[in-house]
């Protein structure tokens, strides 16, 4: 006697968790998969690691704590160290692992219902974040130039119920600047809503507008360790603002959310910022050599840039983006987003990585 071999059945599909919000369900995850090459241009980041010398001094910092106790509440000592650093009221500095968690948190104090405005291509997370907690997302698409839409903003202030205002200098990711007049007009129309100027790139730039977050109460810069100090891989992000907004801010930072390691790190780097404005300089003219090395390519056309990175705009990305990964090198496609047909952005590497960079574009056909 034979019998037929059985047939797994099928199962339906997983319905999600009743208690899933519709926002989250709706909501693609952040869009990134790490792809395993020589040449790493897709994050943005310092091509430099932290100095080898003030690894040891961290290291030995952090082996001198004990462990086995929680951290600072609100990394206490570490905000009156950035409080300094920055000529800054330490009641107004607000810490966070990485300055993604900041802008999450940001979302939150406006709340579900209120609004969250940016232009539009922009920071990604600022529009991530919006979509998941189902607060009301309006975006004005950038000039041509890519300078900022101030009619265009101080209209959308105007129309819609107060949330947050998010104005990044430099632009991501387009690493475009607008003037101080422009940028001005713009936080000044925001009346009550809170202000974020996010500064993520200020080194590169020569930019600072600490001056202008300090007129207003409801003002805030957002910085972080993770682009110039060369520390992405700690998630190290601050604000500054009034100690007012910060007050609240904190109701939301959960406890004890900075350890001691990256707690020792930043100790170490606040003490030896030397190191990060030599880098800083290298990445400007690294920038400089490679937007004259490729201006006259035939078919790439090389944007302009204030940050330590910039947009390449191809007649195909895809293509681009396929052919660079065939030389080793990844860089990070934005030809979806609106005003960005063909570009992809690419970090300033380190010279050799620049040099690699320059040879595979001029070799492109």
């Amino acid at each position: 006697m034979t019998t037929e071999p059985s047939v797994p059945r099928q199962q339906p599909p997983a319905a999600d968790p009743a208690g899933v919000r519709g926002t989250v369900r709706a909501v693609p995850a952040y869009p990134f998969t790490p792809i395993d090459v020589p040449i790493k241009l897709d994050q943005n980041e310092s091509p430099y690691d932290f100095p080898a010398d003030l690894k040891v001094l961290a290291t030995e910092r952090m082996l001198a704590r004990p462990w086995n106790r929680y951290p600072d509440l609100h990394a206490d000592r570490l905000r009156a160290r950035i409080a300094a650093f920055e000529d800054w009221d330490p009641a107004g500095v607000v810490v966070t692992p990485g300055s993604n968690v900041l802008i999450k948190l940001l979302t939150e104090l406006a709340g579900i219902g209120q609004t969250v405005l940016t232009v539009s291509p922009t920071f990604s997370v600022y529009t991530l974040e919006a979509q998941l907690l189902g607060a009301k997302l309006v975006q004005v698409p950038l000039n041509p130039d890519f300078s900022l839409p101030v009619e265009g903003l101080k209209a959308a202030l105007r129309e819609n119920p107060p949330g947050v205002l998010y104005v990044t200098q430099p632009h991501a990711p387009t690493g475009f600047v607008d003037t101080g007049a422009a940028v001005r007009e713009v936080v000044e129309a925001a009346g009550d809503w809170v202000v974020v100027l996010d500064e993520a790139y200020h080194q590169y730039s020569g930019t600072d507008d600490r001056d202008l977050v300090r007129e207003g109460e409801n003002r805030l810069s957002l910085r972080t360790f993770s682009k110039a100090w060369g520390l992405a891989g700690l998630r190290l992000g601050y604000a500054l603002t009034s100690p007012r907004l910060a007050a609240h801010l904190r109701k939301l930072v959960p406890a004890f959310n900075v350890g001691v390691l990256a707690e020792a790190a930043l100790e170490v780097a606040l003490e030896h910022p030397g190191y990060v404005l030599e880098r800083v300089e290298e990445v400007r003219r690294e920038r400089g050599r490679i937007l004259a090395a490729l201006q006259d390519h035939p078919t790439w056309q090389v944007l302009p840039s204030q940050s330590n990175f910039y947009l390449l705009r191809t007649p195909d990305a895809e293509a681009a983006y396929q052919y660079l990964l065939t030389q080793g090198i990844v860089v990070r496609r934005q030809d979806r987003l609106p005003g960005l047909a063909g570009c992809l952005r690419v970090a300033v590497g380190t010279p050799a990585e620049n040099d690699a960079l320059i040879a595979a574009a001029r070799a492109f056909r």
